[in-house]
């Protein structure tokens, strides 16, 4: 399940923009329409803010970026506009995530001579999920217009996790044909809502059983999706009291002198890997030996309530990062903190199915699929599930980090080594829950989570934190969390003897579900870590493409935000434009064989992105997504003979284009080509510059996946 506290731990409470400007050397003029300098440089100022919220770096480009080729050369004055445009879309369209962001609304505060710098940071933010994606109605509504429904390919995507459902989704929006391949009955993969009731159904709730915290509200796109659902988020409280093994309160007093001590190990540990860092990179050793050492040394919580008080929090640490301390690699257990997204945690009301549901409609989604094998090459991929063989252009692998240690699924050939690696020395571990229904809140609605303490240390994350759901699972639950070794001990007892435990500290539940994560052959485990040996580096090398057919998506391949809901969910989207852009260059290749001067242009019209009646349409490549894109259309003319053909050839826009397709039947189709649109049809030879341009960067694409 994926982590519901980021890499923090659980939140406890801190102790005591119109004239114009000329333009300079630093991109703050010129492109914009102004509303004063002082108004300008404040209104740049909270644009960057947001663009930084969302994940962008201040001021250069991301990796994503260089790769989209959105500027023609690195740094200089062409950069620094472009981020500024990039970071003014990206605030424009967050004001309102419920309408479509044009293209045309963004030049009307961006100089005209500048449009191509608007039309490269749109195209980028639009065709990796940054703007105008989501399940708004205004949303849904337009991203059937903007492409039609041609494909440029084939994608089958493993698994209907959020990553599998946004890639899924955003493919789709992008121009490809996709299928879901999913094993179990249910979308949503360690993401899962089950409903609860006491046996007269007088009290009933919604329980996230696996992730469940929006973790940071900034620039979360599961944030975005709630707003456009308009679902109300709960702030999660940071008020968390701490209760003995007895039930009585833990001293105020020892229980800040405690987590001073805690925190100021932890510091001494990240003071001492930065003095030693080299070294620790060819010798890693675990985080838990370097603050035990730090203990000793410092004779720190020594008394055994204090000891109990450092145990607690050592569990909320292994909670965050889903193993014990003696696993997590003290060199780069933290690798994406500075990545973590800013703003309140929160609940979404009724449980993430609501948002999981909504990402699911309309998408093909063959349940009950439990890949075995998945064969690639040249030719492209087969992916057997079952007694099923569905063949495609790609495949988009989203399955847990913990079902590729197992080789639940075969890869033919064999993944590369440097892959296999990196799956090794990534950690996957486990976080268990057990959610408890009771009669009444008897715990009060002022606080949202509450620890609890024991005294075997090696039980320490043994329901050692509750959250309390009374206000958003419409009804008094609870749910214990179970990390560290406790949550291993647990798969390993019955049902009946872990809720024996927990009704040990507490009496009297309606109802009582446990979970099993470990023992979950689909995922085999909860999240990701950074595990001795392992660093961040390998979080981006389990994303990396398999010979440009096989695609990974998952929280485990986003080194940004692993163990998160949006790390998956972001993830998605990444690979999405990812194929897109294998694809655009694949097909670029197969045109290097076709003769594009040649008066025979059938192999380049074969698989059209528009075809009707006798026309066929190609869209500009470069802006494949935008309505206004150029577009070279074919008229083909049949004479008596069978072979007697005649082709003529024009250019126009591909919302042009589109409504030409929407007319009944040729002639009207020609009559509205000369009188409302004035194209002129000419031969092969007398085409322009321009439909050359789209001839040499057209491409066919378009098998469908099939059974």
């Amino acid at each position: 399940m994926i982590s519901s506290a980021s890499r923090l731990r659980a939140l406890r409470a801190q102790q005591k923009a119109s004239t114009e400007v000329e333009f300079d050397d630093y991109g703050m003029g010129n492109f914009r329409k102004r509303r004063g300098t002082t108004d300008l440089s404040k209104e740049i100022d909270v644009e960057a803010l947001i663009a930084i919220s969302v994940g962008f770096p201040v001021d250069s480009l991301t990796e994503e970026e260089i790769e989209a080729n959105v500027v023609s050369q690195i740094g200089g004055t062409e950069q620094a506009n472009y981020i500024i445009v990039r970071n003014h879309i990206l605030a424009r369209w967050r004001s309102n995530v419920s309408s479509w962001l044009t293209k045309d609304q963004v030049l009307e505060s961006i100089r005209a001579e500048h449009k191509s710098i608007v039309n490269s940071a749109y195209l980028f933010l639009l065709q990796h999920g940054y703007i105008n994606f989501g399940v708004a109605p205004s949303i849904m509504e337009m991203k059937k217009k903007v492409v039609d429904g041609t494909p440029k390919g084939s994608v089958i995507v493993i698994g209907s996790g959020l990553s599998g459902l946004a890639a899924a989704r955003q493919l789709i929006f992008l121009g490809f044909k996709v299928i879901v391949l999913e094993g179990r009955s249910r979308p949503g993969g360690r993401v899962r809502t089950k409903k609860m009731s006491g046996a007269d159904g007088g009290v009933v709730c919604a329980a996230d059983l696996g992730g469940s915290v929006l973790t940071g509200i900034n620039g979360n796109p599961l944030g975005v999706f709630a707003r456009q659902l308009g679902l109300p988020l709960h702030k999660v409280r940071d008020i968390c009291p701490l209760y003995m093994p007895n039930g009585r309160m833990v001293n105020s007093d020892v229980d800040s002198r405690v987590e001073s001590v805690f925190n100021e190990l932890l510091d001494r540990v990240c003071n001492l890997r930065q003095g030693i860092m080299e070294e620790i990179k060819s010798v890693d050793v675990s985080l838990g030996t370097a603050l035990e050492a730090f203990r000793n040394v410092y004779k720190v919580a020594e008394e055994p309530s204090e000891r109990m008080l450092l145990n607690w929090h050592l569990a909320n640490l292994e909670y965050a990062n889903a193993t014990v301390m003696s696993n997590l690699s003290m060199a780069f257990w933290d690798q994406d903190d500075p990545y973590e997204m800013g703003g309140d945690h929160c609940f979404i009301p009724g449980g993430n199915e609501r948002l999981v549901r909504t990402l699911a409609e309309d998408i093909p989604i063959f349940y009950s699929s439990e890949v075995e094998y998945v064969r690639y090459g040249n030719d492209g991929v087969v992916v057997y599930a079952g007694d099923q063989e569905y063949k495609g252009d790609y495949a988009l692998c989203t399955v847990s980090l913990g079902v590729l240690k197992k080789q639940a699924i075969e890869f033919i050939p064999e993944l590369p080594q440097r892959k296999k690696d990196a799956i090794e020395r990534l950690g996957f571990g486990l976080l268990n829950k057990v959610a408890i229904l009771f009669p009444c809140d008897f715990w009060g609605g002022e606080i949202d989570t509450f620890g609890h303490l024991t005294e075997d240390p090696n039980m320490r994350g043994e329901f050692f934190l509750f959250y309390s759901y009374s206000a958003v699972a419409g009804g008094p639950l609870l749910i214990a969390l179970v990390a560290g070794e406790a949550a291993v001990k647990f798969e390993k007892m019955s049902p009946l003897e872990s809720i024996s435990r927990v009704l040990e500290i507490l009496k009297d539940p309606v109802q009582a579900v446990c979970t099993r994560w470990g023992q979950d052959h689909l995922c085999y485990g909860s999240y990701s870590y950074v595990a001795i040996g392992a660093s961040g580096d390998d979080y981006d090398i389990l994303s990396e493409n398999v010979a440009d057919r096989v695609f990974f998506a998952g929280e485990a391949t986003n080194k940004q935000y692993p163990a998160t809901m949006h790390g998956a969910f972001l993830s998605g989207m990444r690979e999405a434009a990812h194929i897109l852009r294998v694809a655009a260059k694949k097909s670029a290749s197969k045109l290097n064989n076709i003769d594009t001067k040649s008066d025979d242009l059938n192999p380049l019209f074969g698989t059209p992105d528009l075809q009707f009646g006798s026309f066929s349409v190609l869209y500009d490549t470069l802006h494949s997504t935008d309505v206004e894109t150029k577009a070279l259309l074919q008229l083909e003319i049949k004479g008596a003979a069978a072979n007697d053909h005649v082709y003529l050839y024009g250019m126009l826009q591909k919302e042009q284009a589109i409504e030409l397709c929407d007319l009944e039947d040729d002639s009207k189709r020609i009559e509205m080509l000369a009188t409302k649109f004035d194209v002129r049809l000419v031969g092969r030879n007398s085409l322009c510059d321009s439909a050359e341009a789209i001839l040499q960067r057209s491409f066919s694409i378009g098998s469908d996946p099939v059974k």
